[in-house]
């Protein structure tokens, strides 16, 4: 049987809103990584079977097929085709996993997998000001519930008895543990800076428990919720490049990980984050690989009680749960992030010797991605 292996794996800083990639547009921002892809491997474009976008929200500067642009933005050939997917907050790990079906499949040799997401420029929920996309059925299903993620984080936090302060120590680990990430040179070989910006911009240091008890909620009036315990608005862009390990050779590529398994789950939509927890179960069970045999954990911190919960569900060593941050910290541009965590997830796989990666992502409408990787040789 065929293998998929991800030979070069790259982003850019994660802009604040409004911050200093706030003026790029998305498919100017997704060219940027394209072309990094090219000038660390050698790659010629002109060889990439296809190229597979996430993106959430496509509307205005995201409309019309963004990942086309990217490539068009990019200089690449016009033979180069580009598509857009759309899995809520896993789009780019879903991209992923579309690249490696097709090179698993054989239809493909070279395919790029990757996202962006410009909310400076395009707000959360820009796709459904001219409606709703559930419908009457839905809402009568779920008792007109608002599927709102943060009130679904509500209810995650009662549900499994999450105190405010137990979420802003996990929110203030994230922040800490991503400055120390910065400052000791570890997201300084997977970035290429855009527009002046060389660095994550969300990490706010000195962030305790504290600092964060001034912050209102932000859904409930007695809620736990707030924007210190949430994932960031943001900006951003990442790609990798997917291919056989024959290919590789030929091209004098080194593989960074193999691609073991993937697994997609549905989960409560009222609950909506908790896809996670049975996404995690169901790639383990299809790779055969046990819960402690994997070394690293990328677990997407939409809101504390995400990660918090597939912890206490799991029972995974806390330790190796997003040891670099998350996007409480590091922020969340939808369509980047399933990129962006995979592509902090290898380096850090390299940079320590470690085995296996598991990343998992919740997504609006309770789905959840959940990706294994292992170390190449």
């Amino acid at each position: 049987m065929r293998e998929a292996v991800i030979v070069a794996a790259v982003r850019t800083p994660v802009g604040k809103r409004g911050g200093g990639l706030a003026e790029v547009h998305a498919a100017d921002l997704s060219a940027a990584v394209l072309t990094a892809l090219v000038d660390r491997t050698g790659l010629g474009p002109a060889a990439v079977d296809d190229v597979i976008w996430g993106c959430v929200s496509q509307v205005g500067d995201q409309s019309g097929n963004i990942g086309r642009y990217a490539v068009l933005a990019a200089g690449w050939p016009e033979s180069v085709p580009g598509t857009t997917v759309n899995r809520a907050c896993g789009s780019s790990q879903q991209a992923l996993e579309f690249a490696v079906q097709s090179v698993l499949s054989g239809q493909h040799e070279l395919v790029v997998a990757g996202g962006v997401e410009v909310m400076s420029r395009v707000p959360l929920g820009s796709a459904r000001a001219s409606g709703i996309p559930y419908g009457p059925q839905v809402l009568a299903r779920y008792q007109d519930f608002s599927f709102n993620q943060g009130v679904s984080a509500e209810l995650i936090a009662r549900k499994w008895g999450f105190t405010r302060t137990r979420l802003d120590e996990f929110a203030a680990l994230s922040h800490e543990r991503a400055a120390a990430a910065q400052d000791a040179g570890a997201f300084a070989a997977e970035t290429v800076p855009v527009a002046g910006v060389v660095a994550d911009e969300g990490i706010r240091r000195g962030s305790g428990v504290e600092s964060l008890a001034g912050l209102r909620p932000s859904f409930q009036e007695d809620g736990v919720i707030h924007a210190g315990n949430a994932s960031q608005i943001s900006d951003g862009a990442a790609a990798l490049l997917v291919t056989t390990p024959e290919k590789a050779r030929e091209s004098g590529w080194k593989p960074l990980v193999r691609y073991r398994a993937g697994a997609v789950a549905g989960s409560d939509p009222v609950l909506m984050l908790t896809g996670p927890i049975p996404a995690t179960e169901k790639v383990l069970r299809k790779a055969g690989v046990a819960l402690s045999e994997v070394g690293v954990f990328e677990v997407n911190e939409a809101f504390a009680p995400v990660p918090l919960a597939w912890l206490a569900e799991t029972g995974a060593d806390p330790g190796r749960l997003n040891p670099l941050g998350g996007a409480i910290a590091l922020g969340h541009p939808l369509g980047a992030s399933g990129a962006v965590l995979m592509t902090r997830m290898i380096h850090h796989m390299r940079a320590h010797g470690i085995r296996y990666g598991l990343q998992t992502m919740c997504e609006g409408g309770g789905t959840a991605n959940a990706t294994l990787v292992e170390l190449a040789d």
